[in-house]
């Protein structure tokens, strides 16, 4: 036995160096003209010890464009108090929620409501958990290996979402105030809840495809999945808080003097008393996405938070006409809803977004030269948080010089909580705007009303997305 084991020792070197000198490895050779190359000045030393020592970003920080950032906005939204997201994938409900409130803000003048996140983000997790139960009844016959199939057991349920979720989600189950529903440990840190409910899915998941194999009738399948909903319901009790059914609420202004007398609501009254008439059809998406042709609308397979909702649709348009549209919805006192890739060029400490902020391609003597639609295909760059696009500036000739967002990381961060971006930069990473119907011009609208295209969840463009 010691004299096999001496020979399988031996052996390793030799078969891991015959597997690294097959075609397309890094040979000898190979190795040898990579470091030939590596002949480094004091000057690349000089850099290799700042590198080494610093983060690349203050490293490599453009001092040329760190100047003071100008802060008027010759267009801007009313203001309103910072939310926090705290550590969850929740930014799209929080931008949501942040347009519905300013809408109400500008019908009211000066009654300032904040919505419970925690309340919505209940039924959005019980609404997914039901959508990933019934994917897999619906696919049941298939193998485990099939992409459909795999899609629900990789994303069994997650915290991010688009617009389209707030819509669906509140049409079905209102709104209520922070103050009747406040956040709990788990809705601002969302990761453990989260990985354990998933596999809690997974499990349930083999259960009905098990059925559904094995020629369950439907009725007794449905209610199987409901016992299952019971536990998650119980999971997302315990870990979010109960919903409240009915609460008594008194409106105030920004001061927090009392406005009116105190009354009792249901959600779906509240909802009505802030939103008014259901969400969908009041708006439609918009999307840059310069791989595909514009005025042409897409619908995203299964991207959706509720079984019985709306997938993701948007209409695909060049840079120009979305910001046309911005600039008309701003002038008219509406925040939008919005989507960028935040993490490209941030300064966060300044909360400030430009192309020039960091030289990233001097510091390693080298070009970073992807565009847009080449950065989305290759998985570099995608929508990754949604904020709450409410200041835009205009030059002589009503051109964007630069925009505004409220942010949802808290009230501290950035300018007062709100971040501040060039246009050149929210032409490379801004992705998606949710935009009321009746600043919708007539061409784009007839494109909406056109039958979609349909797209798949797996599209780099979707798999970013938060």
């Amino acid at each position: 036995m010691k004299y096999i084991l001496l020979y399988i020792g031996l052996c390793l070197p030799i078969f891991a160096s015959q597997a690294q000198t097959r075609e397309g490895g890094i040979s000898d050779k190979m190795l040898r003209e990579i470091e030939k190359e590596q002949q480094l000045t004091p000057a690349d030393k000089a850099l290799m010890n700042a590198i080494a020592a610093n983060a690349i970003d203050n490293v490599a920080v453009n001092h040329e464009n760190a100047g003071a950032i100008d802060t008027h906005f010759s267009i801007e939204t009313k203001k309103q108090s910072i939310t926090d997201q705290q550590q969850s994938g929740r930014c799209w409900m929080f931008s949501g929620m942040n347009v519905l409130r300013g809408d109400y803000l500008l019908k009211t003048d000066s009654v300032e409501v904040e919505f419970s996140q925690a309340y919505l983000f209940f039924y959005d997790q019980l609404e997914k958990a039901n959508l990933m139960l019934q994917g897999c009844i619906d696919n049941g016959m298939k193998p485990i290996d099939d992409q459909r199939v795999q899609f629900f057991f990789h994303y069994p349920i997650s915290d991010g979402g688009t617009f389209c979720g707030v819509a669906d989600l509140a049409d079905k189950y209102g709104l209520v105030p922070r103050e009747a529903m406040p956040e709990s440990f788990a809705s601002d840190n969302t990761s453990k809840a989260r990985q354990l409910i998933a596999s809690k899915l997974r499990e349930y998941g083999l259960q009905l495809r098990e059925m559904v194999q094995k020629g369950k009738k439907e009725g007794s399948i449905e209610k199987a999945k409901t016992r299952m909903l019971c536990q998650i319901y119980h999971m997302l009790q315990y870990t979010i808080g109960e919903p409240p059914h009915k609460f008594t609420y008194t409106f105030r202004s920004k001061k927090g003097n009392a406005v009116g007398e105190a009354e009792e609501y249901t959600p779906q009254k509240f909802y009505k008393k802030v939103v008014g008439d259901k969400l969908n059809g009041t708006f439609i998406m918009v999307m840059n996405d310069p791989r595909r042709p514009y005025y042409k609308t897409f619908e995203v397979e299964l991207d959706r938070h509720t079984y019985d909702g709306h997938n993701w649709k948007y209409v695909n348009l060049p840079m120009d006409d979305i910001e046309e549209m911005a600039i008309a919805t701003l002038r008219a006192g509406h925040k939008l809803y919005s989507s960028y890739d935040v993490g490209k060029m941030l300064d966060r400490k300044r909360g400030y977004a430009d192309t020039e902020n960091f030289d990233y391609g001097s510091l390693f003597g080298t070009t970073f030269g992807m565009d847009k639609a080449e950065r989305i295909s290759t998985f570099d760059s995608g929508s990754t948080h949604a904020m709450t696009l409410c200041a835009v500036d205009l030059d002589k000739k009503g051109k964007a010089t630069k925009w505004k967002v409220e942010n949802s990381w808290g009230a501290s961060w950035g300018q007062q909580g709100c971040l501040i971006m060039t246009d050149r930069w929210f032409r490379e990473y801004m992705f998606r705007l949710v935009v009321p119907v009746d600043y919708v011009p007539a061409k784009v609208m007839q494109a909406w009303q056109t039958e979609p295209v349909m797209v798949m969840p797996e599209d780099p463009l979707f798999m970013l997305d938060e």
